[in-house]
C-alpha cells in the first residue's frame, strides 16, 4: 500500500466518524416541544425562574417539565398570580389559558398538554378544579371528573365542563393518536349563585311586669318623662300591673304604656 492510498483511507475514515456523529446526533437530540400562552389580562411570564415575556407567548424547549408562573398586570385591583408545573412533549404544542381573577375562587382556565402512550388509539384524561364537575364531550354528558376514557377519535372535539355554583366553561381540543391527552380545567365561581348567609333567628326577650305598690296617696301618677316635675297624664292604683317598657339610666323610674312612674312605688316581677 502506498502513501497515496494511506492518506486516501485516512480521509474516508475521518468523514465517516464524522457522518455517523451527526447522523446519530441528530437522532438522539430530542426534537423541541411548544408552549403557547394566553392570559386576560396580559401577564407576564417566567419559566424556571426566569422572565420570558409577556402574554400571548408562544415559545420552545426541550421536552420535560418546567415551572411557570404568570403575573398579571393589572393596576386598577390586584390579581391573583398563577404557578405550576407542566410536562412539555417533543413535538407537540401545551396550551395554557387562563382569566385572572382577584382570588383564586374567581379566576379561571384550562391546560392542554400531550403525553406520548404507544398506544395506537388517542386518549383523554379530565381533571378539573373544583373536582366532581360534569364532562360533556360534543354535546354528551360522560361522567364526572376525574374521567378518563380512550373512547374517543384521533380529530377535534368540543368539552364542556359545568358545575353548581361555578360558570360552565367550553375547551376545544384534538385528540392525537399515540398520545393522551391531559385537560386540566379551573372553574370560576359564579357570583350570582352564590348562597346567601344565613340569617339567625330572632331571640324573644323575656317579658318583665311591674306591680304598683301602696302609696301615701292610694295612687301612683304616671307623667310624661322621668321626673317629679314633668306633666301627670295618668294615675295607677295599688296591685296594677304593667308591662316594664323601659328604665331611666339611674333605675328610678320605670316606663309603662301611660308613661313613667316612681320605682319607690313599684316592683319588678319575674
Amino acid at each position: 500500500m502506498n502513501k497515496a492510498l494511506k492518506i486516501f483511507l485516512i480521509i474516508l475514515s475521518v468523514l465517516l466518524v464524522s457522518f455517523v456523529i451527526f447522523f446519530l446526533s441528530g437522532k438522539i437530540k430530542p426534537k423541541q416541544a411548544g408552549i403557547l400562552i394566553e392570559t386576560s389580562p396580559i401577564s407576564t411570564v417566567f419559566i424556571n425562574g426566569i422572565r420570558v415575556g409577556k402574554t400571548p407567548y408562544s415559545g420552545t424547549y426541550d421536552p420535560g417539565e418546567i415551572d411557570l408562573k404568570l403575573v398579571p398586570d393589572a393596576l386598577d385591583k390586584p390579581l391573583a398570580l398563577f404557578e405550576t408545573r407542566i410536562l412539555l412533549s417533543s413535538k407537540i404544542q401545551t396550551v395554557v389559558k387562563r382569566e385572572f381573577g382577584e382570588t383564586l375562587d374567581s379566576s379561571a382556565g384550562e391546560i392542554i398538554s400531550f403525553e406520548k402512550t404507544g398506544e395506537s388509539k388517542p386518549s383523554i384524561a379530565v381533571v378539573t378544579d373544583p373536582d366532581s364537575a360534569q364532562i360533556s364531550i360534543d354535546g354528551k354528558a360522560y361522567g364526572f371528573a376525574p374521567y378518563k376514557t380512550s373512547q374517543i377519535s384521533a380529530s377535534a372535539h368540543q368539552v364542556a365542563v359545568s358545575l353548581n355554583g361555578y360558570l360552565e366553561r367550553m375547551v376545544n381540543v384534538k385528540a392525537i393518536s399515540d398520545y393522551k391527552l391531559t385537560l386540566i380545567v379551573k372553574l370560576a365561581k359564579d357570583v350570582n349563585k352564590l348562597e346567601p348567609t344565613p340569617t339567625p333567628a330572632a331571640t324573644a326577650i323575656p317579658e318583665v311586669k311591674v306591680e304598683i305598690l301602696p302609696t301615701p296617696n292610694g295612687f301612683l301618677r304616671v307623667r310624661k318623662e322621668p321626673n317629679i316635675t314633668s306633666e301627670e297624664v295618668g294615675r295607677v292604683k295599688q296591685g296594677e300591673r304593667f308591662v316594664l317598657l323601659e328604665e331611666n339610666e339611674t333605675s328610678d323610674w320605670f316606663r309603662i304604656e301611660t308613661g313613667w312612674i316612681s320605682s319607690q312605688y313599684a316592683k319588678k316581677l319575674n
